[in-house]
């Protein structure tokens, strides 16, 4: 059902009302649907040459998104700055505890400002959304500390409103599955590496090749377990000798089918006990 048209341009007025304030605006990019809608507005509020796409170029970034986000970034015509950053050098990102996101946005958003300043921007903006509220997210503590702004949830727009709104604006990926840094795949206590990181990597890759979207590949050691719509079960199985040959390829002994299929953030499971509802915390990526 199509969302209450006044009510959505009123969220996204403000939106825009807000990054006008604030001049000179650099956009923390991933180029995710957020982050697009973002930088979109923040071209129609302030003009392109007031604005500038930084992405975090880093080895939990697949290459197929730091592809999508340069194309992006180029049909908007904004200056688009990769910044090299260096989350596995941070024990405590490393060590992968669940405060995992605070790690890494902690570091990845000090050097995005550094690199936004440098270029005469001294606004970092990002694309925390209403819904990102309602699961655990440690990133939005990095994001108060570092004085970064999110005017998609100052507006109060959800992920839906999001969707509706980059619809409408004719954006490229609009209906695109939510994305997430590849750490989110291991379970928390197993050390983010670079070697597992690519395993993850390359196997959602081949997954996605094959067809299937969304697709989560969780690393737990030598069991691989993927995810998939449910919908999308018996195709897999359909294909299993062919999955587990080039998987087992990559290094898992076991690849296991998850039952209850894809969902966003399944190893925060871990952190919820019985008749609580997710544990309170800020904006971060775990899918």
């Amino acid at each position: 059902m199509s969302l209450h048209r006044s009510e959505l341009e009123n969220k996204a007025n403000r939106v825009k009302a807000i990054l006008f304030g604030l001049g000179k605006v650099g956009v923390a990019f991933s180029g995710g649907v957020d982050s697009t809608l973002l930088l979109r507005l923040a071209v129609d509020a302030c003009g392109s040459r007031n604005v500038l796409a930084l992405t975090a170029r880093s080895a939990t970034l697949p290459e197929r998104e730091l592809a999508a986000a340069r194309e992006t970034a180029r049909q908007l015509g904004v200056e688009h700055l990769e910044v090299e950053t260096g989350e596995l050098d941070d024990p405590g990102f490393r060590s992968n505890s669940p405060d995992r996101c605070y790690y890494c946005k902690r570091h990845r958003l000090h050097e995005l400002r550094r690199a936004a300043a440098a270029r005469g921007f001294g606004q970092l903006v990002e694309g925390t959304n209403l819904d990102d509220l309602a699961d655990y997210r440690p990133g939005l503590r990095a994001s108060e500390e570092a004085g970064v702004r999110s005017p998609l949830l100052e507006a109060g727009l959800s992920k839906a409103e999001i969707r509706e709104l980059s619809h409408r604006l004719t954006l490229e990926g609009w209906d695109r599955p939510a994305a997430a840094c590849l750490a989110s795949r291991l379970p928390y206590g197993t050390e983010i590496t670079l070697e597992r990181l690519r395993q993850v990597e390359r196997a959602e890759e081949f997954l996605a090749d094959l067809g299937f979207s969304p697709v989560r590949v969780r690393h737990h050691g030598d069991v691989a377990r993927i995810e998939v719509a449910p919908a999308e079960r018996g195709r897999l199985l359909e294909r299993s000798a062919e999955v587990r040959a080039f998987l087992e390829g990559l290094g898992f002994r076991f690849v296991a089918l998850d039952l209850a299929g894809y969902r966003t953030g399944s190893l925060n499971r871990v952190l919820v006990r019985p008749a609580e509802g997710p544990n309170p915390g800020g904006a971060g990526r775990a899918s």
